[in-house]
């Protein structure tokens, strides 16, 4: 078999769980329910996060938190300070990669 084939969870818990750490790239999944978020901290490398489910709600630097939905992808420069949570009703999921992955990354 030439393909390598990965896989996610598919529940309604929260779950921060790393799917890919290959070279070239990091590829994380996260589900939040209400209110839940992550600790603060800065990109580590070129962050993609890809909203699959609900709103994302995403504070960067001094910005105000912006809100993304299903169907967006939100592309974050390196060394960005982070706030991300979901503030919605609805279960939040989302994708983030990390291109490249942040152990080979260089200022």
């Amino acid at each position: 078999m030439i393909e390598k084939i990965y896989t996610y969870s598919t529940t309604e818990e929260k779950t921060i769980e790393q799917i890919i750490q290959d070279d070239p790239v990091q590829i994380n999944h996260m589900i939040l329910p209400k209110d839940a978020s992550l600790p603060e901290h800065y990109s580590n490398s070129n962050v993609y996060m890809i909203v699959m489910r609900g709103k994302l709600s995403l504070k960067l630097d001094d910005q105000d938190v912006h809100i993304y939905t299903y169907g967006q992808i939100v592309n974050i420069p390196f060394d960005t300070r982070m706030n991300v949570s979901n503030s919605d009703d609805e279960i939040l999921e989302f994708m983030v990669v990390k291109a490249p992955h942040p152990r080979n990354y260089k200022k």
